[in-house]
């Protein structure tokens, strides 16, 4: 609907009596927009009054005649109410100017009503779409580019959340901090995905717990929640794990023995010497390798968080990489996946 309050404007106007020298009073409202109806109507309504002494302004003709005869516009006053000779006349344009006034009020409050009622219709519209099918839509949408551990841990959030509410449907209205709070407590027990046993870590749940938290902000920022619930709720404190690293003596002994992919041994030790992770030396290129002296270093972009690194490497990390080549080939082609 278009904007009553911006353009739409009551007043009242004169209609001249067909046998009589009588002016009958009425209401004149426009532009109007009906619903359903894009072009602007003109809305009359007649108010059972009339006056015979209105006053008339010479200066401003209304129309001339076919026979040459001209007619004017009637005076008005400051507050343009229509200006008579009568009292009783004048009476008459003062009531009808009241009645203007509340028309005007209508359209106003029209306009204003109609903007929040719409406002609300779509906020309940949104409220009933299913927030499971958002969270999978979201998760494509986030993870074009991510790395397939990521994608994986939301697809895996995306499944507990169907076992938790036994469906494949939740809608945005039925989410709240108590479902939340649930949910959490689901995940502490939740169980391991695939053919594995047992149920998750903590640190897991926690990671998941996240993911689902990542889903309830963006669905916040989308306009389907009208509350910041993810800021409610405090995230699964996740235990420190205990990280095993090794020796010098055991990386020697990797070293030296056998293996039926050369291209994965070399990656493995490569990884043991920089620290780099799989997916980052499954992509890393010869443009990404600089030697600056005699001192060689990385110049590469992780896969996992998108930052730039700049990691000088040793000679003997270099020496694993092999042969150099064109710039854009990789360093170690044919690395196989994690899995």
């Amino acid at each position: 609907m278009k904007k009553a309050f911006d353009h739409t404007r009551v007043s009242v106007k004169l209609r001249k009596s067909t046998n009589y020298e009588v002016w009958h009073l009425y209401l004149e409202a426009y532009p109007v927009y009906e619903q359903g109806n894009k072009k602007p109507t003109r809305v009359r309504e007649y108010i059972n009054r009339s006056i015979s002494t209105p006053l008339w302004d010479k200066n401003r003709k209304a129309r001339t005649g076919s026979d040459g005869t001209v007619s004017y516009r009637p005076k008005r006053d400051v507050n343009g109410i229509i200006q008579c000779k009568s009292n009783v006349d004048q009476q008459t344009c003062v009531y009808a100017d009241k009645i203007r006034d509340i028309r005007q009020r209508e359209y106003d409050n029209a306009f204003l009503f109609t903007d929040a009622e719409a406002a609300q219709a779509e906020q309940n519209e949104r409220s009933q779409c299913n927030f499971i099918e958002y969270f999978k839509q979201e998760s494509a949408r986030r993870h074009k580019t991510n790395s397939e551990s990521i994608v994986v841990n939301w697809e895996r959030v995306y499944e507990l959340l169907k076992i938790f509410i036994q469906g494949d449907t939740i809608l945005f209205a039925q989410m709240d901090i108590h479902l939340i709070e649930e949910f959490k407590r689901f995940l502490i027990t939740a169980p391991q995905g695939g053919n594995k046993s047992g149920i998750i870590s903590l640190n897991t749940a926690s990671t998941y717990f996240s993911i689902f938290k990542a889903a309830l902000k963006q669905a916040f920022i989308d306009g389907y929640l009208t509350i910041d619930l993810a800021s409610k709720s405090k995230g699964i404190r996740g235990q420190e794990s205990r990280r095993e690293y090794l020796t010098a003596e055991e990386l020697n002994k990797l070293a030296i023995t056998p293996c039926d992919k050369f291209v994965m041994k070399r990656a493995a030790l490569f990884s043991a010497l920089t620290g780099l992770r799989h997916c980052d030396i499954q992509k890393l290129k010869w443009e990404e390798i600089q030697k600056d002296g005699d001192e060689y270093r990385l110049n590469f972009t992780q896969q996992k968080t998108k930052g730039v690194e700049y990691m000088p490497i040793s000679e003997q990390a270099y020496k694993l990489c092999g042969e150099p080549r064109k710039p854009e080939y990789l360093v170690f082609p044919d690395l196989p996946d994690p899995s």
